[in-house]
Formats: C-alpha cells, sequence, structure tokens
C-alpha cells in the first residue's frame, strides 16, 4: 500500500475538460483557454500537461485563462485580459517546474499575491500552507523578511509556498535552500539564485508575470464562483479593501443606553502601522479568524473556527507553540518536539526544555506589546480579554457589534491601558 500511495502523489494525470470555454454573462462573453505546459515524461520526451491533478490525487484539475472579453457589472469593470498572474504563467516563467504543479500549488500562490498586493512598505516574504498565510514579514532586505517569516512558524512553512514581493537575491536564495519548499515564487531572480536554489530538485521555481504592477490589483475586483453539489453557482463579486493607509481606520467609540463609549488612549504610529500590517494579512485568511502581529511579523494565526473567543486562544496557543520553537532551533539547532524526543530518551538534559518553557513564559509567547486582529466583531468581550491578559497593546476590528461598549470598556480598564480602531467592513473569506 506504501508504494502506491507515492505512485499516486508522483502521477500527474490526464483530464478530460475541454481546451477553451466560454461563459456568458447576458449579452457579454468571455473566452478562456486552458493552460498547459510541455514536460518531460520519464523517457525524456516533451508531452503537454496541466495541472498535476485537482486538491487530491484522483481528482482532475484545469487552469484556464481569459483570453478576451470582460465584464461590466452594476458599474464595476472586472480585471479583464493581459492581466494574468498565476493564470499566465508560462513554461518560461517556470524555471524550475520540480514536481509538476498541481491545484494547491498555484492557489497558494495566488492567495499570497491576494496579501502581497498590500504589501508595499518595503522587501516582504508571505508563506503560505494550505491557502493561509503561516508566515508573513516586512524585513530591512528580502533576506531579513524571509528569516522572520520563516522563524514566524517554522513548522507549518514546511512544505509551504514562499511569495517574495522583490526579485530573488543570492543571499536570501542561500537562506531559502536551507529549507524545504514546494514553491518558490518572485518578481524575478538574479543571476546564480535559480541554480542555488535547484539544489532542491522537486522545488517549483516560478517568476510570476506583472509582479510588478500588483499594488493595482488591490483596487480591482474580480468574479468569484462557488459551484454547489447539486450544480449550483453562486457568483459574488471579490472585495475590496477599504483600509489602504492608517489614516482609513477610526478610533473606536459607540453608543448605547443613551452613552458614548470611546477609546481614552489614541494609537502610537508604530501600532497602526503594526494594525494596517495584520488587516492587510488578514485578506488572505480563512474566517472566522484573530491573528495576532507585531513589528511588521505575524506572531500567532487562528483560522477557520467556529467561535471567535476560541479562534483567539488558539491563535494564542500558536504563539506561544512558535515561539518555543524558535527559541529551541536557535540555540540548539533542533525543533521543540525532537528536544523533547530526545530529552525523553536521555540524550538531552530536560531542564533545556524547561528553560525554553520558561523563556516563552516571560515572554508570554512573544504577544507582549503585540496588535490583535479580527476579521469581525466581537460579539462578546471574553474575545479581547484573553489578549489582553497576554500583554496586547491594541486591537484592530470591523466594529458594529451590539456590545462594542464592553469591548471598549475592555481595552480602557486594562492596565496598561489597550488602544482600538475599528475598519468599518468585515474581512470574511470562506
Amino acid at each position: 500500500m506504501g508504494d502506491e500511495l507515492k505512485k499516486m502523489y508522483r502521477t500527474v494525470m490526464d483530464d478530460h475538460f475541454p481546451p477553451e470555454i466560454k461563459i456568458f454573462f447576458g449579452d457579454q462573453t468571455l473566452t478562456y483557454r486552458k493552460r498547459t505546459w510541455r514536460i518531460p515524461d520519464p523517457t525524456g520526451e516533451l508531452i503537454e500537461k496541466g495541472l498535476r491533478y485537482g486538491e487530491n490525487p484522483g481528482q482532475e484539475a484545469a487552469l484556464y485563462e481569459l483570453l478576451d472579453g470582460n465584464l461590466d457589472i452594476g458599474k464595476c469593470r472586472f480585471i479583464g485580459p493581459g492581466s494574468g498572474l498565476v493564470s499566465a504563467i508560462s513554461e518560461a516563467d517556470m524555471l524550475q517546474s520540480g514536481k509538476h504543479p498541481g491545484k494547491i500549488n498555484l492557489t497558494d500562490v495566488d492567495n499570497a499575491l491576494n496579501i502581497m498586493k498590500y504589501l508595499v512598505s518595503g522587501p516582504a516574504v508571505v508563506i503560505v500552507k494550505h491557502n493561509n498565510p503561516c508566515g508573513v514579514a516586512y524585513g530591512a532586505t528580502l533576506a531579513d523578511a524571509y528569516e522572520k517569516a520563516d522563524m514566524a512558524d517554522r513548522i507549518a512553512a514546511f512544505g509551504g509556498c514562499a511569495l517574495f514581493n522583490r526579485p530573488m537575491d543570492r543571499a536570501t536564495a542561500e537562506r531559502v535552500s536551507e529549507n524545504y519548499l514546494e514553491v518558490v515564487a518572485a518578481p524575478d531572480f538574479e543571476e546564480g539564485t535559480v541554480e542555488i536554489l535547484s539544489k532542491r530538485a522537486n522545488l517549483r521555481i516560478i517568476r510570476v508575470p506583472r509582479m510588478d504592477r500588483l499594488s493595482e490589483y488591490a483596487q480591482q475586483r474580480f468574479v468569484d464562483f462557488k459551484s454547489l453539489m447539486d450544480g449550483g453557482i453562486i457568483v459574488q463579486q471579490s472585495p475590496l479593501n477599504r483600509i489602504l493607509s492608517a489614516e482609513d481606520f477610526t478610533l473606536a467609540s459607540s453608543q448605547f443606553g443613551g452613552k458614548t463609549y470611546t477609546i481614552e488612549r489614541r494609537p502610537t504610529e508604530d501600532e497602526l502601522a503594526d494594525m494596517l500590517f495584520g488587516w492587510q494579512v488578514e485578506q488572505g485568511v480563512t474566517s472566522n479568524s484573530v491573528i495576532y502581529v507585531k513589528h511588521g511579523v505575524t506572531v500567532g494565526i487562528g483560522t477557520g473556527e467556529q467561535d471567535r473567543v476560541g479562534v483567539a486562544e488558539i491563535a494564542i496557543f500558536k504563539a506561544y507553540t512558535k515561539y518555543a520553537d524558535a527559541v529551541c532551533f536557535r540555540k540548539h539547532g533542533v525543533s521543540y518536539k525532537e528536544l523533547e524526543i530526545m530529552a525523553d530518551k536521555g540524550e538531552k538534559d530536560r531542564g533545556l526544555i524547561e528553560e525554553i518553557d520558561q523563556e516563552t513564559q516571560d515572554a508570554k509567547g512573544g504577544l507582549v506589546d503585540a496588535s490583535m486582529v479580527s476579521d469581525a466583531f466581537f460579539p462578546f468581550r471574553d474575545g479581547v480579554d484573553v489578549a489582553i491578559r497576554q500583554g496586547i497593546r491594541a486591537i484592530v476590528q470591523p466594529g458594529g457589534s451590539l456590545r462594542d461598549f464592553e469591548v471598549i470598556e475592555a481595552c480602557n480598564e486594562a492596565d496598561p491601558q489597550v488602544t482600538m480602531v475599528f475598519t468599518g467592513q468585515r474581512a470574511f473569506k470562506h
């Protein structure tokens, strides 16, 4: 069975999707072409293939690029032909195809781009795993940004997709080559970097066309299709993030019982920068979510939970776990879990684990002075109370709950006081 499973994952499936599709919206016609690439088969002969497979082996899949037509719906003109990012990736852009790319590889790149289109303040890296960010960071250099994004969650980054908003340089490539990734994508690759990255034979190295104009996508919509089990389709506009600068935030204020409740402490410039960064990252996180950020780096990311206080607690747990692992790796060159196993076998002193645990507790998982980001309002104050106990100093959330006044009170009662801003819009992603 083991050999059969391995063979299943190596298989590049044939698909039975047509080479071209047309979609009609009233009197508007959209024409799409199936994207294929010429890849070598086991004998070395070049063959035409589309996606490796869908979300799992055994699921046929196809990638289509818009060739002709556009949509004008409700005074909204969507992204049109010639704007391609992922769907425009050609053989020339696949600098190393590694294992032939499948659906998940390209949707990971796409969601990383969905976050990166807002990150314009400097060198930045987005690492995505299973279509959710696991580490996002700004840095003084691209290598610095990668180091921070990777160490934010080394565990989840293993086998992930890393997107860079600057051309790959040698220093960054050397650092990247130390880790196992499925995909590395960037606007370009400087001389010698592909050779460094190619030490990982199965790595997909992709140059993404038009990344130099990525910020233009921040205020452009696309059409989102959701196919239902019964063959039905839900069509919606993609969201627009109205928070493009810190000036777009509103200091939290609410009225209840004839009284106005307002946040007493205004955010500092550093807090505003982190809240803006966090809200931008939030655009690519599966809801119901809460994330924590600090100094332009994600600290803990909680995704896809059913209740708000629960996801706030999960993100705290993840922050502690990732912080301990990062400390362990920097000091001992192994993961926290590996050190535990070695201690259980008597190969390492268990006191090393205790030291890491104490350091993590003292730093509260890196959450002291961090900012909390929520993709929807807090229905009760318990969600912010659990974060305030960890030392967070700022909160960004949509606002609009009947109990906003309770959340504002929780921030004002905290010692030291916590500041909070509203975005005026929700950021759900399903």
